[in-house]
Parts: C-alpha cells; structure tokens; sequence
C-alpha cells in the first residue's frame, strides 16, 4: 500500500486550483483504499513563520478542514489532520534539525525572498520551516507528496535529509517521491495565465475560491484575460488565456470542450461548469459550518489515528542518534 500525504495551507481561501490538482486526487484515492492510504495534513505550524492574527489562523484551519470535508474527503476513509495537533511534528523537526546544516535551509528560495523583504524581522521559524515540512512528511513514512513547482525545492531537501541520515545512522526513514499533478489539473491564473492560480497573490482577480457566491464566479470569470486573436483554440504558446479557460472547463465539465464561436461563449460555459461543480461544496459547506465542534472532533480522530506510526518513527529516529529511550 502507498502511503500519500497532501498538504494545505490554512493563509486563505481555497480555491479551483487545489481542488482540481490536490483534493480531487484524494477523494479519488479513497476509491482504492487497498493501494492507497492517504493524510490530508492542514500546515497550521507553517503559518507561523510569519506576523499572523490568532484568531484567524484557527478560523482559517477550521475553515480548510470544513472544505475539505465538503468537497467529499471522508474522514472514514482518509485522515484529516492539522500538523499542529500531532507533537510528533514538531519532536521529528527538531531531531532533523540537528541532521541538517545552516546552509541548506539558508538557500532555500522562498526563505530569500521573504527574509530578503522582511530584514530584521523575520522570524527563526521561517528558516528552519523547510525542515518542519520534511518532518511532516518522514513521520507518517510517506511515500508520495503531491507537491506544485513552488515546493519543489522542499521537497528535495526532505530526500536529501532522509537518504543522509539513513546513510550515517541507518535505515530510518522512507524516502518520499514527489507527485507532480496532471497537466490537464494545473488550473493558470485568470488575470495572468503564465502562472499557476495561488492564494498567496496579492489581488483576487485571478483565482476563484471554492466558497465564492455565484455572482462573484460569473464577474470572475467574465474578467478572465483572453487576447485579440477572436479564435478559440487549445494552444498555450498563443493563446494562455483561452488555454486556461479550455482547462477550468475540461477539468470540471469532465469532458472535452467543443467548439465556441466566440470569448463570451466559452466564458458563459466556463462560468455554468464551475457553478455546478462549486455549488454543492458550498451547501455542504454551510451545512458543515452549524456544528464546528463536528469538524473539530474529524480533526482530533485524525490525529489520534496517524500518531502511532508517527510515534514509531520518533522512537526510530531518537535511537539512531543515540538518545535514550
């Protein structure tokens, strides 16, 4: 059986692009339970590497778990955690930390820019979080992380990390594989084509989250770059726009495309696409959010499933350096 953990960011909404490209694949993995056992892992310590509000970090996890339930992740099925709420996380961080040189997580890309734009205060944490996410992945023995061009070089580091503390200490940790999401499940920018559709943008006017209202889907989308060509054509050189419009349609009308005579066209079959698909996650959303201490208790079941084998890993880990039991 593969083990599979997918990870999500409690720093703002969800939105088409990580239904399509991570949690569509997890609601298909639950399909074959017998080949797949997945975590779905919400990153809430991430969040702390930088100048945050409490209050809205929690309402943000919650939030996430809340949509992942609706969009038809089975607690049942596939475990819905926040890393926060497994202290094996931040156990596992520290062990790999002292396995893991100054320079490694100095050179990361995104710990340049950020410390590079917040000078004397960024944080500890924002360093040394690189290594938090490869002791989220090497405690549940994960083989495979479904992981986008921006984590990619963290994902490295959790290879490098593991395959040399297996050589210097022994076999201890599996060593995972990144799983790059289909062509067809990358779902581009609408404002700007050329990149993948993120929450991290500053302006919204490129992403569709999964709890929009349907006016806010159909304004979206109307505003979506096109070009001056007046041809709709599958051709991501030439045309990105009309591409990504094409993508979002393949992806959530399951079907390919036809022909469209014009923009508006295609744009108006886009906009009903997205609304039937987004619709129910929205009613099972509010029909989530009644009873939150519901969602809270998904959370604390998942975390109570998944730490045994963390626990194992820990004992592992601890043992090869030479600490006491």
């Amino acid at each position: 059986m593969t083990r599979r953990l997918t990870g999500f960011q409690p720093t703002g909404h969800l939105h088409l692009g990580n239904l399509v490209g991570a949690m569509r694949p997890l609601v298909r993995a639950q399909e074959r339970p017998e080949t797949t056992h997945s975590i779905a892992m919400i990153a809430d310590l991430h969040a702390l590497t930088v100048e945050h509000d409490p209050d809205r970090l929690r309402a943000n996890t919650l939030q996430v778990a809340t949509v992942l339930l609706a969009a038809g992740v089975d607690p049942r099925r596939t475990a819905v955690i926040a890393n926060s709420q497994v202290p094996e996380h931040t156990e596992l961080h520290y062990l790999l930390e002292s396995a893991t040189g100054y320079g490694e997580a100095a050179r990361m890309i995104q710990f340049k820019e950020k410390s590079a734009a917040g000078k004397s205060g960024v944080r500890l944490s924002l360093l040394t979080y690189p290594v938090l996410m490869a002791a989220d992945i090497l405690v549940h023995d994960s083989e495979q992380v479904p992981v986008g061009d921006d984590q990619s070089q963290h994902l490295e580091l959790a290879r490098t990390i593991s395959a040399r503390f297996n050589a210097r200490y022994g076999d201890t940790f599996t060593v995972p594989e990144g799983i790059r999401p289909e062509s067809a499940a990358r779902i581009m920018d609408l404002a700007d084509p050329t990149r993948k559709m993120s929450k991290s943008t500053p302006s919204a006017a490129g992403r569709i989250g999964l709890l929009d209202p349907p006016e806010v889907i159909r304004r979206t989308i109307a505003r979506a770059v096109t070009d001056t060509v007046g041809v709709v054509r599958d051709d991501p050189d030439g045309q990105p726009g009309v591409t990504n419009l094409l993508a979002v349609l393949r992806a959530c009308a399951d079907r390919e495309p036809g022909s469209f005579t014009s923009y508006g066209a295609l744009k108006r079959e886009v906009t009903d696409a997205v609304e039937a698909v987004l619709a129910p996650i929205r009613a099972r959303y509010a029909e989530l959010s009644e009873d939150p201490g519901h969602v809270r208790q998904i959370l604390a079941e998942g975390s109570a499933r998944v730490r045994p084998r963390a626990a194992e890993t820990v004992r592992r880990t601890r043992a090869a350096l030479g600490l006491l039991d």
